[in-house]
């Protein structure tokens, strides 16, 4: 069945409750390449229990609600959907083993014709279970590719970050391992397309691809060596633009330009000359 617009607007997608614990915290940051090198205490405190800390970008896993478009009558074609855009703000410091709670809503359908498929943009607020406060605010945009036509709205889209027409100010090359797909749906995204070599082919890919957070956590560790010298509480936003898919066992390198305690940036996977991700915006404190 095609997408009805006034009822994936009104989707109620159910609240997610997550009990995290520091092997997730630590499973997160292993999925995307912390601890390539054992000994380096910057990428350590990430992996291993004394004084852990949380990744910024782990706030993209946190309240994930899963394949909530399969589920039901979306008229979503589920085989077809790729990542679109993501962004996360966080409000305060993560938590590495503490209860949260995530809500997510849709906040926008957008019909790009037959033939360009659709956009489906959501936000999450992710809250301390005791507490109530809120930790983080999440927003993604899921990309329909099979499901266009269905006669809703075309716009307005979110406007696009500019990046400079300039040369890099900064450049930092980060590998992932070929199993780097398989590791981090253990955190709590388990669509085939990353996994399942078949399903991969039938979706149009060579192979199974890499998770567009897991992509995008690629590049915010690249901002948090190259812009944070590790510090974990400067980091405050980032959000970007997916325009590629990334094979697993893939080099991405993050280019970036500063401008105050804005980081513009790009991702591109040099081996294959293409952009994976694009528009790239984070701020970063002093």
């Amino acid at each position: 069945m095609p997408i009805n617009y006034d009822t994936l607007i009104n989707w109620k997608i159910p609240e997610v409750e997550q009990q995290l614990s520091k092997r997730d915290t630590i499973l997160y940051a292993l999925g995307v390449g912390l601890g390539g090198d054992p000994c380096d205490s910057n990428q350590l405190k990430f992996v291993y229990e004394p004084n852990l800390e949380a990744l910024p970008s782990m706030a993209t896993i946190l309240g994930y609600p899963g394949p909530w478009h399969a589920q039901g009558e979306t008229g979503i074609t589920r085989s077809h959907v790729v990542h679109g855009e993501q962004g996360f703000k966080i409000h305060k410091p993560l938590p590495v083993d503490r209860a949260i709670v995530g809500l997510t809503k849709v906040v926008g359908v957008l019909d790009k014709g037959k033939d360009k498929g659709a956009l489906v943009m959501t936000e999450c607020t992710v809250r301390d279970k005791v507490t109530s406060e809120v930790v983080c605010t999440l927003t993604s945009t899921t990309f329909c590719r099979a499901d266009g036509g269905f006669g809703g709205p075309a716009g307005p889209g979110k406007p696009q970050h500019p990046i400079p027409t300039t040369a890099p100010e900064m450049t930092c090359d980060l590998p992932t391992l070929p199993q780097a797909a398989l590791i981090y749906r253990l955190s709590g995204d388990y669509n085939p397309l990353h996994a399942d070599p078949a399903y991969a082919q039938k979706a149009g890919f060579k192979m199974p691809i890499l998770h567009g957070r897991a992509t995008f956590s690629v590049a915010a560790h690249a901002l948090l060596k190259t812009c944070c010298d590790y510090d974990a509480s400067r980091f405050k936003n980032m959000e970007g633009r997916f325009s590629s898919p990334v094979y697993p066992g893939e080099t991405i390198r993050t280019e970036m330009w500063r401008a105050g305690n804005i980081i513009s940036f790009r991702s591109t996977v040099p081996a294959r000359g293409v952009t994976v991700l694009n528009n790239g915006r984070a701020e970063i404190l002093p």
